[in-house]
C-alpha cells in the first residue's frame, strides 16, 4: 500500500519542480529597464558615417544613437545626456547644410556621386538621433513630441530605403566635416539657456526630408 501511495504522489512532486524552475529569475527581471547609461559629446568627425559604401546606415546610425541605450528605462536618461545627443543631431544638420550642399554642388562625376550617396548616409544619421531624442522626450512624459516623432520616422524611413537602394556605392563624407560642423552645433547649444533648452527637445528643427 505505502508503494502505491509513492507512486500516486511522484507525479505531483514532480509537476511541483517543474512549475519552481520555469518561473523568471529574479536578477533577469532586475536589469530589465533600468537605468540608462550617460551618453558623451563627440565631435563630427568621430562620429559621422558618410565614408565607405551605401547600404547600412540605419544600423551605422543606431549604433551611436539607439544601441547604447538597449533595455534601459529612456525616462532616466539625464539631461546632459540629452542635450549631448542633440548637439550632435544638430552637427550633423549642420554638416548637411554647410558642407555636403556646397561640396556636391561644386563636385563632378564619380566625386559628386559619391558625395549624394554619403549625404543621404548623414541624414539617416542625423534623423535617427534626433527620432532618439523625440523617443526620450516622450519617455519622460513630452506628450507633445509623439506628432514630430510621426513626422520625422517618415522622413528616417525614406532616406533608409533610399540608401538600401543604393547598397555597395561608394560613399563619401564632406571635406572639413568634423570642426566645422561640431563648432557651429556647440555654439548653437551655448548661445542662450532658452535656446540650449529649444535644441534639447528638437523642436526646432527643420530637418529637410
Amino acid at each position: 500500500m505505502l508503494f502505491n501511495q509513492l507512486l500516486t504522489l511522484l507525479p505531483l512532486l514532480l509537476l511541483g519542480s517543474v512549475s519552481v524552475s520555469a518561473r523568471p529569475q529574479p536578477n533577469r527581471i532586475k536589469r530589465q529597464g533600468g537605468q540608462c547609461p550617460s551618453f558623451a559629446l563627440q565631435d563630427y568627425a568621430d562620429f559621422q558615417i558618410s565614408d565607405g559604401v551605401a547600404g547600412n546606415a540605419a544600423a551605422e546610425a543606431n549604433a551611436i544613437f539607439v544601441d547604447p541605450f538597449g533595455g534601459c528605462d529612456l525616462s532616466t536618461v539625464d539631461a546632459t545626456s540629452l542635450d549631448n545627443m542633440s548637439t550632435m543631431r544638430e552637427a550633423a544638420e549642420d554638416a548637411e547644410t554647410d558642407l555636403f550642399n556646397p561640396q556636391i554642388d561644386a563636385a563632378t562625376g564619380a566625386e559628386a556621386d559619391a558625395l549624394q550617396v554619403g549625404k543621404i548616409k548623414n541624414k539617416v544619421l542625423k534623423l535617427t538621433a534626433f527620432s532618439q531624442v523625440l523617443n526620450i522626450k516622450i519617455a519622460q512624459g513630452d506628450d507633445a513630441s509623439s506628432t514630430k516623432l510621426d513626422e520625422e520616422t517618415t522622413k528616417l524611413n525614406k532616406n533608409i530605403a533610399t540608401d538600401e537602394a543604393s547598397a555597395g556605392e561608394t560613399s563619401q563624407a564632406a571635406v572639413g566635416g568634423g570642426e566645422a560642423a561640431n563648432n557651429a552645433a556647440v555654439a548653437d547649444a551655448d548661445d542662450t539657456e532658452s535656446t540650449s533648452s529649444s535644441s534639447a527637445s528638437g523642436s526646432t528643427c527643420t530637418c529637410a526630408n
